[in-house]
């Protein structure tokens, strides 16, 4: 079993002060050639204060899930969707080659969400949002399909599938199977756990070539895990998923 250790992203703003994005691209951690790896582009996470407006604004060639664990916000967009999103309403953004959207922070508490950019198989598809909403916030010691290119809640325009799973402190959860199981790169939302030999925490990840093993939770963790095939196509060119060799 290969397994690979990723640091957390660059942040920007801060946490502390109810406005801070933390950037990860996780290429970055493995080569030079690349910011993202394969379908994966890039992770955002995010923690937003009430009332802020991210106005009006592009995505192109970007298949983007937002994914949100406290608080609620509310999506407009270009195609004349107008929905509120919190942790049972989920949305996929099939980019596509032409598409902007804007998000307004909800409620009394912060948003804390992760906004996730894949990328498509191809350039210029057409544009396409996708909203569901999941019975549970989260899902106890068991991996949820959240999205995949078939067979899914959301769709992707990609090889690749996305879970999530809270994990309680001291389970071991073993990792799926899943349709592309030759790579999968799991991410720590929050919490701490072990793979192998290595200790994972809050926006930390790791990329294992073995689906065959188990995850231990050294403290209660919400982690999010990306099963996809290294070699499968996708585009570099995404507005925001696209290769960037540094960190804009």
């Amino acid at each position: 079993m290969t397994i690979t250790k990723i640091h957390s992203g660059r942040m920007r703003g801060d946490f502390r002060q109810g406005f801070g994005v933390e950037i990860l691209y996780p290429g970055l951690a493995l080569t030079s050639d690349d910011s993202g790896i394969g379908p994966i582009g890039r992770i955002d996470r995010a923690q937003v204060q009430p009332g802020h407006l991210v106005g009006m604004h592009p995505h192109k060639d970007d298949e983007i899930l937002t994914y949100i664990r406290g608080g609620e916000m509310l999506h407009r967009d270009t195609m004349g969707n107008e929905k509120r999103l919190d942790k049972t309403h989920f949305m996929m953004m099939n980019a596509g080659h032409t598409f902007q959207h804007e998000e307004l922070m909800l409620g009394k508490e912060p948003v804390r969400a992760l906004q996730i950019f894949l990328r498509p198989s191809a350039a210029d598809l057409e544009p396409i949002v996708q909203f569901h909403e999941f019975v549970e916030e989260t899902s106890i010691d068991n991996w949820r399909l959240i999205a995949g290119p078939r067979a899914a809640p959301l769709t992707v325009r990609s090889d690749v599938e996305v879970f999530d799973a809270r994990i309680s402190e001291n389970l071991q959860l073993r990792l799926p199977t899943a349709e592309f199981a030759k790579n999968m790169l799991l991410y720590v939302y929050s919490g701490r756990v072990a793979l192998g030999n290595e200790v994972i925490s809050e926006g930390e990840s790791i990329l294992t070539t073995e689906g065959d093993c188990h995850l231990t939770a050294l403290a209660e963790a919400d982690v999010v895990l990306f099963s996809f095939d290294l070699m499968a196509d996708v585009y570099r060119g995404g507005m925001f998923s696209g290769n960037q060799r540094r960190p804009a």
